[in-house]
């Protein structure tokens, strides 16, 4: 089947009188890490709960790995995974015993279902935790066996709800690799994030999503062009900007531009290359400035 993973036309929904999702179009091929990128209410997660057949659109279509959400929702689901922004796992159980119970619950044998969960620990760097209960697995572990059981049975599409919400800069990395991982094994991931360093290091492509309608799509490098050019920036002792001066990031240019900052009549003065980041993009587009890197703790959308 050469269909894309995901093919959205028209997709509209509401919640009362509130339009949380207004026409939108999208199309995301096979084997690609594609963002979703918005601010809290945006209707990121509404996005991805009609994808994985949570919700009905109130109008539009959608398809999944080919197949209609409304109209076929079971075989969307039999080839898609969801992690949602809370680990789904259960505190009460090992990381093992979480894998087993869910490879049993998905039809495998009980010794497939044990040597499957062998395999996922050991991928997700939990081997040392298997025996230990979840309870004492930190942000970033839980986090990692929430994606591992999202895999006991491969999917085509992995969808995932702003990942790394609450996890330390250091988890969130590594959970960055092991998407990575994911996809370069065959599987699309599809994520909603926040954090505009998240959507820039991870995804192939980009779309921005603001008050349910998506205002650009590109490749981050291609985004970020839709800002202007690089900047000169230069500094006093202190760090304090002095001055700012556009430049085409041609050697001429940096030179012009390095001459009319008149670093000699600032003490100190340093001189630094400021290239346009998605977080430009994000302020440009939206008016609204993005969650770079910081870590986050309270930030699930209410519906939408």
């Amino acid at each position: 089947m050469n269909a894309p993973a995901i093919d959205i036309r028209g997709l509209g929904k509401s919640f009362g009188r509130s339009v949380v999702l207004d026409g939108l179009d999208l199309t995301v091929p096979r084997g690609e890490i594609f963002a979703l990128l918005g601010a809290n209410g945006a209707g990121k997660t509404t996005t991805i709960s009609i994808l994985t057949t949570l919700q009905r659109p109130d109008r539009g279509t959608a398809a999944v790995a080919g197949f209609d959400v409304t109209t076929n929702p079971d075989a969307v689901r039999q080839r898609i995974a969801l992690t949602g922004q809370s680990a789904a796992v259960d505190d009460m159980l090992t990381g093992t015993e979480n894998l087993v119970m869910l490879g049993r619950l998905s039809g495998l044998s009980p010794r497939r279902a044990r040597a499957r969960a062998c395999e996922l620990l050991d991928r997700f760097a939990l081997t040392d935790a298997a025996t230990r209960g979840v309870r004492t697995y930190s942000g970033g572990m839980r986090r990692r066996l929430d994606l591992a059981l999202s895999f006991v049975v491969v999917p085509d599409v992995l969808f995932l709800d702003e990942p790394t919400t609450g996890v330390d800069p250091r988890s969130r990395r590594d959970l960055w690799e092991v998407i990575r991982s994911l996809s370069d094994a065959g599987t699309t991931v599809f994520l909603t994030t926040q954090y505009l360093e998240e959507a820039d290091q991870l995804a192939d492509r980009v779309a921005v999503l603001d008050a349910g309608v998506i205002v650009a799509t590109g490749t981050p490098t291609e985004l970020k062009a839709l800002v202007g050019t690089d900047t000169v920036v230069l500094t006093d002792a202190d760090g304090a900007v002095v001055r700012e001066i556009p430049t085409d990031g041609s050697v001429t240019g940096l030179r012009a531009a390095i001459d009319e900052l008149g670093v000699d009549d600032v003490p100190g003065a340093e001189v630094t290359l400021r290239r346009p980041t998605l977080d430009d993009v994000f302020l440009s587009l939206t008016g609204a400035p993005g969650e770079a890197s910081a870590p986050a703790f309270d930030t699930a959308e209410e519906f939408a």
